[in-house]
């Protein structure tokens, strides 16, 4: 009996048509027919993520109507109590002891609250929608992609709050020019800009530690409202003896105390000065950083 012939193996198939059809080969690793991409292979950079980051901002709608809104408060509320103080105080001489700059206080206290909102929007809202997802996949280092947010963020509310805070107390200081005869000296003009500035844009970056870290939108900006307004309405109810001195303590280290710092307000002995209250908010922000990096190491997105 003949024995049944074994058909011989089949030849592998060429590496080409194992590729699925259309999809490119990189520089280097196309066999004989395959289609090389123009796009060179290198590693992905802290630069890539924030020219990324930075794309995603500015195409937000979110950004321009928050930032729109600050600079509009700030600059008009700054310049509506200038121009107040201008036609009621007649016969006010504000002195060597001027406080010309401090008229942008309540401009930026309530211009800082869209500032926070955009500052929680910019990543949970990538949580709400499963946009994190494609920004992780496309950039696999979380803590990458939480620094090039932290550095666009940062340097766009600084840049803005800079340019508002200068343009109110130039403002403020030309049109009360004649009730300030001796001026007001070079250290209030760079507390009232730079840091200002410096400290409004830190808190931004709170924000956005905090909506890292609880991951919803509407809960991380109540959380950064009661931060900032709780603490003084609080001390306002602690006027018994056993709970005085916490009333005392929230009033002098709020968030409104120490940036009135900044415009020449004085908290008492025991309160900051200077340039104490930046200090402060960067600490605290270092920490939140910190612990929205480990939340996002440790969590699915």
């Amino acid at each position: 009996m003949t024995a049944p012939m074994t058909p011989p193996p089949a030849a592998p198939a060429p590496q080409h048509q194992a590729q699925a059809a259309g999809q490119p080969y990189w520089p280097g690793q196309a066999p004989a027919g395959g289609y090389v991409s123009p796009i060179p292979v290198r590693r992905a950079t802290l630069g890539d993520a924030i020219a990324a980051e930075w794309t995603k901002i500015k195409s937000l709608r979110s950004t321009m109507w928050t930032l729109g809104t600050m600079l509009v408060v700030v600059i008009g509320i700054g310049t509506l109590i200038a121009l107040v103080t201008y036609n009621v105080a007649d016969d006010a001489d504000f002195g060597e002891d001027s406080q010309i700059l401090g008229m942008g206080f309540v401009g930026i206290l309530l211009g800082m609250i869209p500032l926070l909102t955009l500052g929680v929007l910019t990543i949970s809202s990538e949580y709400g929608t499963g946009l994190i997802r494609t920004t992780l996949t496309a950039c696999p280092s979380r803590g990458r992609v939480l620094g090039a947010k932290a550095i666009v963020f940062f340097a766009l509310t600084f840049v803005l709050t800079l340019v508002a805070t200068t343009l109110v107390a130039l403002l403020d200081a030309g049109l009360l020019a004649d009730r300030t005869p001796n001026g007001v000296g070079g250290s209030e003009w760079v507390k009232a800009t730079l840091g200002v500035s410096g400290y409004v844009a830190a808190l931004g970056l709170l924000s956005l530690a905090v909506g890292a870290l609880l991951r919803h939108s509407a809960g991380a900006i109540t959380t950064m409202l009661g931060l900032v307004l709780l603490p003084p309405l609080l001390s306002l109810f602690m006027m018994a003896e056993s709970v005085r001195p916490i009333g005392k303590a929230l009033a002098t280290y709020s968030i409104p105390s120490q940036l009135a710092v900044f415009y020449g307000a004085e908290l008492g002995d025991d309160g900051p000065t200077g340039w104490t209250p930046l200090w402060i908010v960067l600490g605290v922000t270092a920490v939140a950083l910190g612990g929205a990096y480990a939340a996002m190491t440790k969590r699915d997105a």
